[in-house]
């Protein structure tokens, strides 16, 4: 999406994406200027994700997602995909558009990044997480 490569896994039964709830994902040590996501919310969100770095401190850093249903991006995303159905967990609606967006989060602090903690907060879903290395 606007140039930033994602891989997602081969399709499978089950979930396709992450509903936060405080995981941490362990990432690369390297230094990074951005996170991408993908990303769709059940309601427009605001929250926080933290990023650890090598040296302990933690910068808490917004996550702001705009709703699935089809509507203008409230917080400035790009639209990465929009379906002509809404996939629930057990069924399909049809005719209800859905969008995913992607979105981005700043990582200010020139240390290495060793790992993202989620927000607990189930109504964001993360369906992939791209992050950009520093150009020196």
């Amino acid at each position: 999406m606007d140039g930033v490569p994602f891989e997602f896994p081969p399709v499978r039964e089950g979930s396709d994406n992450i509903r936060c709830a405080g995981q941490f994902i362990k990432v690369p040590r390297d230094r990074y200027d951005w996170i991408h996501v993908l990303a769709a919310s059940e309601r427009r969100s605001e929250d926080t994700v933290e990023l650890t770095f090598a040296d302990g401190s933690v910068d808490a850093e917004p996550l702001r997602v705009s709703d699935f249903w089809a509507a203008p991006a409230w917080f400035g995303e790009v639209k990465a995909f929009e379906s002509l159905a809404m996939h629930y967990p057990h069924h399909v609606q049809r005719g209800v558009p859905a969008v995913m967006w992607a979105q981005r989060v700043a990582v200010t602090r020139r240390a290495d990044l060793t790992g993202i903690l989620l927000p607990r907060n189930v109504a964001v879903h993360i369906f992939a997480v791209t992050l950009q290395r520093t150009e020196l």
